[in-house]
């Protein structure tokens, strides 16, 4: 166990990330020295953020729990706090059924992991952190919590209703990471179309990525997790006009069925899902579009997952993933149906819509060959320099693998003629 050091162990979305990175501010600024996924974990405290959002990342996050707490019997570390969504989800279950945590915390008092330690919050660094990024890219949260209210999701129970941030403090964030090097944002929320409606009654989220790209020293801005309802079309303006905002959205779609989009509480039709996909594609040519789909959710019939297919096939989404339903204590879903998609269909269904989509990104990425791309360095691994077109966003998508016998530099852009493409990755040369 060493002394006077903080490991931080982050599980879940980038959502985590940002608090588990304002954590570590703080906790050096009070003279530790702090880690982040550490491979070898030995700290003096061992803070686990976690994730509770389905059945699996529960899982991680209780193994990962369970774990440290074998070691803190065996004195490789000392105190062990939880904190995250888990801990504000099953706070009392936890503290029932896992006895060697020092303490557990919610998703939004993880400040009181100062005071417990006899140490202070620093409120002049309230949106200061250490990045666990490389440096040329961080995420940026422009709010918390949602509205939305889909039948399969208890996100709305975990963090409570949708709080936009205001423009003023985003952007003071956006400009002190930009005073450190950063050149890449990605830009987050659990829904970025409804923000602003609660703070300014309307849709702000135009305004607010308008002055973003006005930072000086901010390359690529680009967008993740839009909301398909009530989607602010002066968006597409904003990509279509500012050469810094990428050509690249986020928009999880779910399903096209409208029997499922009801069950779903979506409140968006198949034929408004089509209208919308159109509409940003004329309005943002080339622009490449990340969704995600769920499939076994109750009611789901093979009609149904045919009619996903079948849209899927057609529409050619630049990304795309998938998930089977997980039937989730406190939604709706978990209230008011029945989980009656067995899980062999569920992964029958998975399987075969990912194994549509692996063609469809092939297709994609050959179609890239010849092109010269912009592209950020983000790693040498191996032979490889790895890096990233403005289409690709850090640890989903696609990456650029690069041979090149000058020495290339991490943060930095290079015009890269793309030579080989395969179903995952691409491959050039400067």
């Amino acid at each position: 166990m060493r002394k006077n050091k903080v490991d931080i162990i982050t599980l879940g979305c980038s959502k985590n990330l940002i608090d588990s990175e304002q954590l570590m501010c703080q906790l050096k600024a009070n003279g530790y020295t702090v880690a982040h996924d550490p491979d070898k974990i030995n700290g003096e405290i061992v803070v686990v953020n976690t994730c509770g959002f389905i059945g699996a990342a529960q899982e991680e996050s209780i193994n990962m729990i369970l774990d440290l707490e074998e070691a803190k019997r065996q004195g490789r570390i000392g105190k062990l706090f939880v904190m995250g969504c888990l801990s504000e989800r099953f706070m009392q279950d936890l503290q029932h059924e896992i006895t060697g945590v020092d303490r557990f915390y919610g998703k939004f008092n993880w400040k009181s992991v100062l005071e417990d330690i006899g140490k202070v919050y620093y409120r002049d660094s309230a949106n200061d952190r250490i990045l666990s990024t490389p440096s040329h890219y961080a995420y940026l949260k422009i709010a918390e919590g949602c509205n939305r209210r889909c039948s399969y999701c208890v996100i709305p129970v975990i963090t409570g209703k949708y709080k936009s941030r205001p423009i003023d403090e985003i952007v003071s964030e956006a400009e002190l990471l930009a005073g450190k090097g950063v050149k890449e944002l990605q830009v987050i929320a659990q829904d970025l179309t409804y923000y602003g409606l609660d703070l300014y009654g309307r849709l702000a989220l135009p305004k607010l990525t308008e002055r973003l790209a006005d930072i000086p020293g901010i390359e690529w801005i680009r967008l993740h997790y839009a909301y398909p309802t009530r989607f602010p079309y002066d968006l597409l303006r904003v990509m279509h006009e500012r050469d810094n905002v990428c050509n690249y959205l986020d928009i999880a779609l779910q399903h096209v069925s409208d029997r499922v989009l009801k069950y779903m509480k979506r409140k968006i039709t198949r034929r408004q899902t089509y209208e919308l996909i159109e509409r940003i594609r004329e309005e943002v040519p080339g622009i490449h579009l990340r969704t995600t789909f769920m499939v076994g959710h109750p009611g789901e019939t093979e009609d149904d997952f045919d009619e996903l297919t079948a849209f899927v096939e057609e529409m050619r989404f630049e990304r795309m993933g998938a998930f089977a339903y997980s039937h989730e204590a406190g939604s709706y879903s978990f209230l008011h149906y029945q989980d009656d998609v067995p899980e062999k269909i569920k992964q029958r269904r998975l399987d075969t819509l990912m194994n549509v989509q692996q063609s469809i990104a092939a297709e994609i990425n050959e179609a890239k060959v010849g092109k010269v791309m912009k592209t950020i360095i983000d790693r040498k691994e191996g032979d490889y320099y790895v890096g990233r077109t403005e289409f690709d966003s850090p640890e989903v998508d696609p990456e650029v693998l690069i041979k090149s016998e000058k020495r290339l530099c991490a943060g930095k852009f290079y015009k890269i003629r793309i030579e080989k493409a395969d179903i995952f990755d691409l491959y050039g040369k400067i």
